[in-house]
């Protein structure tokens, strides 16, 4: 009964093997989602510093942004010195205790330091976290790299004053160059040092 033709005359296609036909277009389809997923880093995340997180063990730099570092200090707008990047590692932090939800990375690349480079997310589908660090001022839209991917998130933080914005600050990539070059973090930290 399944191998009846479908079509009489020169071309005859049976049941049998149209649905074969199907399966395997099924079957490939079916391949090339779940290698897309099984390149995805998902689970509870802990965080190391503002723009880098941990989850299984993997260390994951999220892309297109760059958070202050650790040590890294800002001004407010009183210009008194803060410690930002703890500030922007606590926001992180706080952002993934308030969304108590499993983040899912896309890898996109490797770091120097062999980390993964990849875009976040709280669930799936679920916000992006590097776009929620600028859009509160905790990170900076990364050119670079991002290609402008956050540039309006970063628009909206500096017309609204949020975070770092609310007062002066040496972008992370700077103050990166400034210590390597022997600068003191404290004056790295400040546009008059960082110019070493």
């Amino acid at each position: 009964m399944l191998d009846t033709p479908i079509f009489k005359g020169p071309k005859i296609i049976s049941k049998i093997k149209i649905i074969r036909i199907l399966g395997l277009t099924l079957a490939i389809s079916i391949l090339a989602a779940l290698k897309a997923r099984a390149d995805e880093i998902v689970g509870q995340a802990s965080v190391i510093d503002g723009d880098t997180i941990e989850i299984h063990g993997t260390r994951i730099r999220l892309w297109g942004i760059d958070a202050p570092e650790s040590s890294q200090l800002c001004r407010n707008d009183d210009s008194n010195l803060y410690q930002c990047g703890r500030i922007a590692a606590t926001a992180l932090a706080g952002l993934l205790l308030a969304i108590k939800r499993p983040v899912t990375c896309s890898p996109v690349d490797r770091d120097q330091y062999g980390r993964t480079v990849a875009t976040c997310s709280l669930g799936t589908p679920g916000p992006d976290i590097g776009h929620w660090l600028v859009a509160n001022g905790h990170a900076l839209d990364w050119p670079k790299y991002s290609k402008g991917k956050y540039e309006d998130a970063q628009r909206g933080a500096e017309k609204a004053n949020r975070g770092m914005w609310a007062g002066s600050f040496v972008e992370p990539w700077k103050y990166r160059v400034c210590v390597k070059n022997g600068g003191r973090p404290s004056a790295c930290s400040d546009d008059a040092g960082a110019q070493h």
